[in-house]
């Protein structure tokens, strides 16, 4: 059996794909430059290709002659086609040119074996190139920059007095590196009994959230209220205490595009109604956020 020899231009691996072209040139007997008739096809299939990509180029022979000799005919073979397309069809960078001579399966009718054959992609799978071609990408994840959050924010109030909010670092710290998916419970956030209003000892907490927003701009979330006690929540106070959150942020210059709201009334309980006490009724009386994307 000869040994197989191989010409290579660059270092890529052509891996046939339902998706990937070809296109083959037919030669004479020890000619490395096609007839008339062929490249004339070879013309055309450059005419009705200016958007493709060739991946790859590989040349073969038949069996006459020397192996040696075959290879060569084979990687002259290459060069000119090579040659004849490199100014119009745009060609990958780490393209390959191969030349097989005869070392590959022969067919019975000898001209069948005298061809180049060019590996192409259509511009409309020039998206999936490198998964057509069998190239698994390498994602790069960009480490997350740690923010320092304050202890406290301080505001003047219009009376000429200040409000000080002291502000859960650990919280804001775990939002901001929590991944799509996760739940979190925004703990201490109450509300005026039977209202969506926040009570003055809690905007901290509207604050903490604001922050991370601010700090995290692909963050994205969605605020979810929940209620205790009552089986059926009749006026949908869940909701509203939930859009009272959205709308605080709003109102800061959040954009709308990285938040939604619903309510889940005392549908999804963390203990089972009724509570047996008051710090199951101040569980199930929460509000929480789920990361959308961050």
């Amino acid at each position: 059996m000869k040994n197989y020899i191989s010409y290579i231009f660059f270092l890529f691996l052509v891996n046939a794909s339902f998706s990937q072209e070809q296109f083959s040139i037919y030669f004479e007997s020890n000619k490395h430059e096609p007839i008339v008739k062929e490249n004339r096809r070879l013309q055309q299939w450059i005419l009705e290709n200016p958007t493709s990509k060739i991946v790859a180029i590989n040349g073969y022979t038949d069996e006459d002659g020397t192996s040696g000799y075959n290879d060569t005919l084979a990687k002259k073979r290459v060069d000119f086609i090579f040659n004849e397309v490199k100014s119009y069809i745009k060609i990958r960078e780490d393209f390959k040119s191969r030349s097989f001579g005869e070392n590959f399966k022969q067919a019975a009718n000898k001209s069948e074996n005298r061809k180049v054959t060019i590996y192409y992609i259509l511009e409309k799978d020039l998206p999936r190139e490198n998964e057509i071609l069998g190239i698994k990408e390498e994602k790069t994840i960009e480490p997350k920059v740690e923010i320092d959050y304050p202890e406290k924010l301080v505001f003047d109030n219009p009376n000429g007095t200040k409000s000080e909010f002291k502000l859960d670092r650990a919280f804001m710290k775990k939002v901001g590196n929590a991944t799509v998916g996760e739940k979190l419970t925004i703990d201490n956030l109450n509300f005026i009994v039977n209202t969506f209003a926040v009570v003055p000892e809690s905007r901290g907490k509207l604050y903490e959230l604001l922050l991370v927003m601010q700090s995290n701009p692909k963050l994205k979330i969605e605020i979810q209220g929940h209620l205790c006690c009552m089986p059926t929540d009749r006026v949908d106070l869940s909701t509203k205490r939930a859009k009272s959150i959205y709308s605080f942020l709003i109102a800061n210059d959040v954009y709308s595009g990285r938040l939604s709201y619903k309510g889940f009334g005392s549908t999804q309980p963390i203990y089972p109604l009724p509570e047996k006490n008051e710090a199951e009724r101040a569980a199930n009386r929460r509000v929480e956020i789920v990361i959308v994307e961050n």
